[in-house]
């Protein structure tokens, strides 16, 4: 495992600095032993490079061995930060930082673009604006050809807007083993499985008339996730597994099953169906 840190000259600067920061954002510290609240900040950063696996990189510069650094960086006091990425300075951080200030910075260095686009794309979807979450999409996929991610959410987009012919085609062109493939390919199957059935309206009209019936249970399961109505679905398929494992081959569990990936990750409704699920087989 590579060191938390690690010391920078002028002659090592290209190298351990520039060079590194096209993999890693490299975060410049001027310090001094003679100067307590960056000996505090060398300390607190290099606890965190440690807590962020190789995210980022920490080049330490003692400005009581070697000042030409600091001059070159018109660095004017200690502790100085200088965050360097893609081979130029992006942030700069004068005096001394506390921890909660120096993990925002990290965070938003090292978040993945797919990451930092999740969370522009969930206030977008929010609103329902489908188009702009499509152009959004589309525009990261010409900046970023490979990304597989922009595929996956770019295809689930497409089948919350009704494109489904157009997602089969993006779907087409993401391998099987892609992280969370599955949860467009989970959620077409829905939409085409829903479209053979009765509306939701008419479905609750028959379940109300017959309300043991697993059938009809199931067909309503499916409508209410196609109308993203999630806990509504899995409150329904968790009766069907709590009223018959056998019918129609666990349908039930299997269901779940397949809604879950549909909440995205850290889903506290998720969560809690996986408890009930595993309590009740268990």
């Amino acid at each position: 495992m590579e060191p938390a840190s690690f010391n920078i000259s002028p002659e090592t600067f290209q190298t351990e600095v520039i060079e590194r920061s096209n993999s890693v954002p490299v975060f410049v510290l001027f310090w001094a032993e003679q100067v307590p609240p960056s000996v505090q900040t060398k300390q607190t950063l290099e606890t965190l490079m440690t807590q962020y696996g190789g995210k980022a990189a920490l080049a330490l510069s003692d400005v009581s061995v070697d000042q030409t650094l600091a001059q070159h960086l018109r660095v004017q006091g200690l502790p100085s930060l200088r965050i360097v990425q893609q081979g130029k300075i992006v942030d700069q951080i004068d005096g001394p930082a506390d921890e909660a200030q120096l993990r925002t910075l990290l965070d938003t260095l090292t978040q993945s673009s797919t990451d930092m686009l999740q969370g522009q794309l969930e206030q977008v979807m929010a609103s329902g604006d489908y188009d702009t979450a499509v152009a959004m999409l589309q525009q990261s996929m010409n900046e970023e050809p490979n990304n597989q991610g922009f595929r996956v959410e770019l295809a689930d987009v497409l089948i919350l807007k009704g494109d489904l012919d157009d997602a089969r085609t993006v779907l087409a062109s993401i391998a099987d083993d892609t992280p969370e493939r599955e949860r467009p390919q989970n959620r077409l199957e829905f939409v085409e499985e829903a479209a053979g059935y009765a509306s939701a309206a008419e479905l609750e009209q028959q379940l109300t008339a017959d309300a043991d019936n697993l059938e009809l249970k199931y067909q309503m399961c499916v409508t209410l996730v196609v109308a993203q109505d999630y806990e509504g679905a899995l409150n329904l398929a968790m009766d069907i597994l709590r009223s018959d494992r056998e019918f129609r081959d666990d349908i039930g569990r299997l269901t779940m099953v397949r809604i879950f990936p549909l909440l995205g990750k850290g889903s506290d409704v998720a969560a809690a169906y996986r408890r009930k699920m595993f309590n009740f087989m268990h």
